[in-house]
């Protein structure tokens, strides 16, 4: 009787212990789910803050859309006819349909494709321009990185045509900065050219899907119409970044800088309609890059060895990018730092000391930026702005 009763209290111990634990990882599983959806709540509420009506995020999908679609069409054409110098035709079409789809800002399908057509051709004329102009400056012992002078400048200086002028100046810098990462010639005439072709179809088709889903984000623009007498405020932009770039070029010319262009980029793109707003611009770049670099080459390994996981990252951040550029630039630039980064290790440039160049070259052309919006024709503070 003694060991029944000792068998059956044994027993009713093991099926309580049993119990407990089930119970316990109900509660670990319920606290858990508990902990994801609070998680998922504040990521929600993070996205509707940062982009109410989720038209943001409908861009960023657009960019990232346009930028596949690109690649995987030139990598297709390079494949099925063999292009001579095709190999970069991808980078080519995949660089000028992003940048285009970021500067496009219509609010109808129409003046949107209109619009996508004409920075595409932009795009491709910056590229075409290098070509023109880079074996008269290699003549005279100068390195193709000096036409960036003119670009630079025209990315300030069309400001004054509005939002699509502005576009224009941009893609007309982004052709040559592409070209001249890819050391095309005249030799690549054709392949410049179809990768305008390409690119225009890959950005005007996912625009022409995202339909009224997307509306655009009010931008400001520089007014022209300051004081009379005095030199427009966009060709100050203009000669400020020009002047910026001039002395990047001729630093690199003696100290041999790694990364020149991608210097003469962060001058080019800081320069704002006053002095107090380059500056600002600048500090925010500086702690985006600080930001999204690290983050970058933290996931080298992935992208070296799980490359789709690391292309969905990339895509991920340039979603973020476009959600964050019109109120939040350090977001957008750490965003864009990462994804670079990234795509960079993907391609094959793992090189801890070419990634940190890029990094530090950037923050000495954002203090360059800096340093000329305050000498070189400085501009005041209380700039007129229209939004467009």
């Amino acid at each position: 009787m003694t060991n029944i009763l000792s068998e059956s209290i044994g027993i009713l111990s093991d099926r309580c212990e049993n119990a407990k634990r089930a119970v316990g990882s109900d509660y670990v599983g319920v606290a858990g789910s508990y902990r994801m959806n609070s998680m998922v709540e504040r990521l929600g509420g993070w996205l509707d803050r940062i982009d109410p009506g989720v038209h943001r995020r409908v861009k960023g999908l657009r960019l990232v859309t346009a930028y596949g679609i690109a690649a995987m069409l030139g990598a297709l054409l390079y494949s099925s006819y063999y292009i001579s110098g095709g190999s970069f035709l991808s980078y080519l079409a995949a660089g000028f349909g992003l940048w285009a789809s970021v500067s496009e800002g219509q609010a109808t399908r129409w003046l949107s494709t209109r619009d996508l057509v004409i920075l595409n051709a932009a795009a491709v004329t910056g590229a075409l321009s290098l070509i023109g102009l880079a074996p008269i400056l290699m003549r005279h012992g100068r390195g193709p990185e000096w036409i960036l002078i003119t670009g630079a400048f025209l990315v300030g200086y069309l400001k004054r045509f509005g939002i699509l002028g502005a576009g224009i100046g941009s893609q007309i810098y982004i052709g040559q900065l592409l070209g001249y990462g890819t050391g095309i010639t005249r030799a690549d005439l054709g392949l410049v050219a179809l990768a305008g072709l390409v690119a225009t179809v890959a950005s005007v088709v996912p625009r022409l899907l995202s339909g009224p889903a997307e509306h655009p984000t009010p931008v400001s623009v520089v007014d022209a119409s300051i004081e009379e007498g005095q030199t427009s405020r966009e060709l100050r932009m203009g000669l400020q970044a020009a002047v910026a770039a001039f002395v990047i070029a001729l630093v690199s010319s003696v100290i041999h800088l790694q990364e020149s262009a991608w210097a003469i980029t962060a001058s080019t793109y800081v320069i704002a309609g006053s002095a107090s707003g380059t500056t600002d611009r600048v500090r925010r770049r500086i702690v985006g890059t600080l930001i999204g670099v690290p983050l970058g080459i933290a996931c080298v390994p992935i992208a070296m060895h799980i490359p789709p996981l690391a292309w969905i990252l990339a895509a991920i951040a340039m979603i973020i990018y476009a959600m964050a550029l019109p109120e939040r630039y350090d977001i957008a630039c750490a965003a864009y730092a990462f994804t670079l980064m990234v795509t960079l290790a993907i391609s094959g440039e793992t090189s801890t000391s070419l990634l940190g160049a890029r990094a530090w070259e950037t923050l000495l052309g954002g203090s360059l930026g800096v340093a000329a919006a305050k000498v070189i024709l400085p501009l005041p503070g209380n700039a007129k702005r229209m939004e467009a």
